[in-house]
């Protein structure tokens, strides 16, 4: 485990190299298009969704050096020191029924354990519907949150999906206590070059398969593999509402649609998307 103060420098901190990414990642039949690395950028996601109404091809990839004007879910807002994190958007253009629209963050957060589990060698697991959390202790902290939007344009619908992973920041460079970094989690390898190679590369796979059964997560294995993942299924959870209302109950699974499954003490059961819901905590 790190120490609170950072031992990096901007040395320790190499930066990302489109060149290489792309030769990398840009693959014929393949759905990265191209990936652009910017040293600076308020947020990836808003720049990309810009693009996307003007009409943007699908396989974007955009990512920034140092975010400063992060959003989250609800407009929460963060930044990342530099070099310190990986940030970056992806636009998509799935041609599958907007219903299924839900599952592409979850994806997301599929790919993104997978690729830390490999090259970070970390535990995580996804807390639904939008963490990415560390499981290597009791107290699970964040490692990265995803946000997902949608655009309309001529082309019709885009989505765009972005993802903040905490790699080497210090206890001192989080904005808060329940967040962590993988290498306060101990990760032997803290590159964030093949990080992002690791975790496109998964989204891809998912990706094309949920595509070649029309974005059907079940058909796909994509919905068995997040719920393997899932540590909110089997927990106790108190989850605000819209309008200060909760909802207390255990989480029972998240279903073909990626709703989480709550059911109450009274046997009911509640099916939750992520547009409903202000936050899932512990009951406890």
């Amino acid at each position: 485990m790190a120490t609170d103060s950072s031992p990096f420098s901007d040395l320790d901190r190499p930066p990302l190299r489109r060149a290489a990414l792309e030769r990398a990642l840009v693959r014929p039949g393949g759905p990265w298009r191209e990936i652009e690395v910017l040293p600076e950028l308020g947020s990836t996601n808003t720049e990309l969704i810009g693009r996307a109404r003007e009409g943007a091809a699908e396989g974007a990839v955009l990512v920034t050096e140092h975010q400063t004007a992060g959003r989250g879910r609800l407009d929460r807002a963060f930044h990342t020191p530099a070099r310190a994190a990986l940030t970056f958007s992806v636009l998509l253009r799935p041609d599958v029924a907007p219903s299924s629209y839900g599952w592409l963050p979850l994806l997301m957060g599929v790919a993104a354990v997978r690729g830390i589990g490999r090259v970070a060698e970390a535990a995580a697991g996804l807390k639904w519907p939008n963490d990415v959390v560390s499981t290597a202790a009791d107290a699970e902290r964040k490692l990265a949150g995803i946000l997902s939007e949608a655009a309309s344009s001529p082309d019709g619908t885009a989505i765009v999906i972005g993802m903040g992973l905490n790699v080497s920041q210090s206890r001192a460079e989080l904005p808060v206590d329940t967040a962590t970094s993988l290498l306060l989690e101990g990760a032997p390898c803290t590159d964030r070059d093949p990080l992002l190679r690791a975790v496109l590369r998964g989204f891809a796979d998912r990706y094309r398969a949920w595509l070649e059964h029309g974005g059907d997560a079940e058909a796909c294995g994509l919905a068995a593999e997040y719920r393997e993942h899932c540590t909110t299924i089997g927990r106790e959870v108190r989850v605000r509402l819209p309008g200060e209302r909760l909802l207390e109950g255990e989480a029972v699974g998240v279903d073909a649609d990626g709703r989480l499954t709550v059911r109450t003490a009274g046997g009911g059961r509640t099916s939750l998307s992520a547009g409903d819901v202000v936050h899932v905590r512990p009951a406890a």
